[in-house]
């Protein structure tokens, strides 16, 4: 998600470094968009107002920002962090913590939309942070996203993400449950979709998932693997503040059914197929 968003900064005629762990993904994006590519990320965060971090998980951005190669290496007093990995709110109070200790600012702002919000530049972004710190990126990131908001102190971003994503596993499934029912019951999917995405029922997934789940195709959008490190870090939340998420832990189960025939790696919508393989419940 990084490599579209990175193009609608410089497309807006912002002055963009980049660096991927893969070089030759950096070097594709710099041949592509006319930007520059630095060999750590320490030297693409040096001189830069804003430092953008999209990866995997927690060591992933350690891993990036961290260490005399890392990008707080490399960023001046007064310039600001922006991590877009969706990750545990512990880090980014820890990377808050390290960040005012340099005098460089800190966002934790995990974004929704999946690839295809990035590439048109619609994600929505939930942020954490001060009002300070906010402010001198808000503009930046909305370069790429509908909606960019700050929603409490340093974590929140990511509590926030928790929340988006708890509700997404429930609406898939119940998605994956009424498509295989309509099936079952001898309905054109298709058309009964049609119908109810005008009513109560419509959602995102409906909206965007369906067609494909129709057709069996699930090698595209947000894969199972990361919908899974997500839903361990809500689980590990939860229990830290007594919450029972039942629904949750239940399609998180059903997502390990999903890996365990081979779809680490399909859109997060393939819950319809494990329904249609009777595995399970």
């Amino acid at each position: 998600m990084g490599y579209p968003m990175a193009a609608h900064l410089q497309q807006s005629g912002h002055q963009v470094t980049v660096f991927n762990r893969t070089p030759e993904r950096a070097a594709q994006w710099v041949q592509q968009y006319n930007g520059r590519n630095a060999s750590t990320p320490a030297l693409a965060a040096r001189d830069a107002d804003i430092v953008f971090v999209c990866v995997g998980n927690d060591d992933d951005v350690r891993s990036v920002v961290l260490g005399e190669d890392g990008a707080l290496a490399g960023m001046s007093r007064g310039s600001t962090l922006v991590d877009h990995t969706t990750a545990s709110a512990d880090l980014a109070l820890e990377l808050h913590a390290l960040c005012q200790s340099v005098g460089v600012g800190f966002i934790d702002a995990p974004v929704s939309g999946g690839q295809a919000g990035a590439e048109k530049g619609v994600l929505t972004v939930m942020c954490g942070g001060t009002h300070d710190d906010f402010v001198k990126v808000e503009g930046v990131m909305a370069c790429y996203a509908r909606c960019v908001r700050l929603l409490g102190a340093a974590g929140s971003g990511q509590l926030a993400k928790m929340v988006n994503q708890i509700c997404i596993a429930g609406i898939v499934q119940g998605l994956a449950e009424a498509m295989t029912f309509s099936e079952r019951a001898g309905l054109d999917t298709a058309a009964v979709i049609e119908v109810i995405r005008q009513g109560a029922a419509q959602s995102w997934q409906m909206e965007n998932r369906y067609q494909t789940m129709l057709e069996d195709q699930y090698n595209h959008g947000f894969a199972v693997d990361w919908m899974r490190k997500d839903l361990g870090l809500v689980q590990d939340r939860a229990q830290r503040l007594g919450l029972s998420l039942p629904v949750t832990e239940l399609v998180d189960r059903y997502y390990a059914d999903v890996q365990a025939m081979g779809g680490g790696r399909w859109d997060t919508s393939s819950l319809f197929k494990r329904m249609q393989t009777n595995i399970g419940e």
